[in-house]
């Protein structure tokens, strides 16, 4: 269901107008701290990733060995725990499971510093960031409703995830172009839709362990957006070393 300030308590002054001064001021104060989760992870991340690659025995202990295959699977785990367990979990072991998630890409995504030159990794993520950061904010701030988008994006998100299995024996590069392009726009569509969404689950009255709980899934919701968004630009974006 929608929150809409003005239906909720009243356009007019007095009570009203001061009840619906202190939703939005939550409903900001609630979407600063989905953000602020968000890049926090997005920085641990990456400073995990940067820290692996640049040890090369740290690197080859993980990456050369079966290890690897932890590094892989680790982010998987945590993502389907985090879903499991979000109404069993304390808030303070949501948190935990999210930061361990994060630093568990960082591990996978060192990889990517093998393949590209860091400059066209940095500047896949900072056109990533802009066009994650605009798309946010169309989420955020339009009036109009984005419910009709989500079964159409959950529907193109298992066929590029399916186009993506079959092209692993195929091998086809026109197939494996087609998917990179529809991903960046099913993510792109899922920044917006996910924003708006996050938005509408806000309530004034939610306790703070629900309230802290619902910030750190919402999190995890835009950080897979971004995430995958840049690994699909970096496709097209990135640099390959010699």
């Amino acid at each position: 269901m929608a929150y809409d300030t003005r239906r909720a308590y009243g356009a007019g002054s007095g009570a009203a107008g001061t009840q619906a001064a202190a939703f939005d001021a939550g409903l900001r104060a609630y979407m600063l701290g989905i953000y602020n989760y968000m890049a926090s992870a997005l920085l641990l991340t990456g400073i995990v990733a940067v820290a692996v690659a640049n040890t090369p025995a740290v690197y080859e202990a993980i990456m050369g060995t079966g290890l690897r295959w932890v590094a892989i699977l680790a982010p998987l785990g945590f993502v389907i725990a985090l879903s499991a367990g979000i109404n069993r979990f304390s808030r303070g072991t949501v948190q935990v499971l999210y930061w361990l998630y994060a630093a568990s890409v960082g591990v996978s995504l060192s990889t990517i510093f093998m393949v590209y030159t860091g400059s066209s990794i940095a500047r896949t993520f900072f056109v990533t960031a802009a066009a994650f950061g605009a798309l946010s904010l169309y989420g955020y701030t339009t009036r109009r409703s984005l419910s009709g988008w989500g079964s159409f994006l959950f529907m193109g998100l298992i066929g590029i995830i399916l186009a993506s299995v079959v092209n692993m024996f195929l091998g086809s590069t026109m197939l494996q172009f087609v998917v990179s392009v529809a991903g960046v726009l099913i993510f792109a569509g899922l920044t917006a839709y996910d924003t708006q969404q996050l938005k509408q689950m806000y309530a004034a009255n939610m306790d703070g362990e629900t309230a802290g709980k619902l910030k750190v899934m919402g999190a995890l919701r835009l950080y897979l957006d971004f995430l995958n968004m840049f690994m699909l630009l970096l496709q097209f974006m990135g640099g390959q070393r010699n």
